[in-house]
């Protein structure tokens, strides 16, 4: 396994496979998976955590299950733009991965995506007990969104290149 940027994985991921949305939490991990395409995120059901051991063998087997290509985890930098506590232990979760896996990992700073993820549900009418239940697998999917968005930029800059 590896850690990729954005544009290495654009380079690497063969077409038509799935990439999934990963909004590490201290007591769930929530998980959003794309399409084959590539265009749209969708919300999955979220991983109650455990333990590293357990989590990660639930991840792999979501991964496996689903054909997933690769991970978007959402890096929770400060808004000041800073590492914080939480920024070291989705590193250190990554890295305990990397002898499990060698399906690789791409940060996504995830500024504000619970926020977005929150005001969505809100504007859906969701009732506060459904938002609570759905609202890391929802900030999985932002997370995957915009890193979705960014590959189909990508590839559309590699296309117009090959053209010019």
């Amino acid at each position: 396994m590896s850690v990729l940027t954005i544009e290495a994985l654009q380079a690497t991921l063969p077409p038509r496979q799935a990439v999934a949305g990963l909004d590490l939490g201290t007591k769930t991990i929530g998980l959003a998976m794309s399409d084959l395409g590539r265009r749209f995120a969708t919300p999955r059901p979220v991983l109650k955590r455990v333990k590293f051991g357990a989590d990660a063998q639930a991840l792999l087997a979501f991964a496996e299950r689903e054909a997933i290509g690769a991970f978007i985890i959402g890096l929770p930098v400060n808004m000041d733009g800073s590492n914080g506590p939480r920024v070291q232990a989705t590193r250190a979760f990554v890295r305990n991965m990397e002898a499990l896996t060698a399906l690789p990992f791409v940060y996504w700073d995830e500024r504000l995506s619970t926020v977005a993820a929150e005001r969505t549900l809100i504007a859906m009418d969701v009732s506060r007990a459904k938002r609570a239940e759905r609202i890391d697998s929802a900030a999985a999917a932002f997370i995957l969104q915009g890193a979705l968005d960014r590959l189909t930029l990508l590839a559309r800059s590699a296309d117009e290149a090959d053209e010019g």
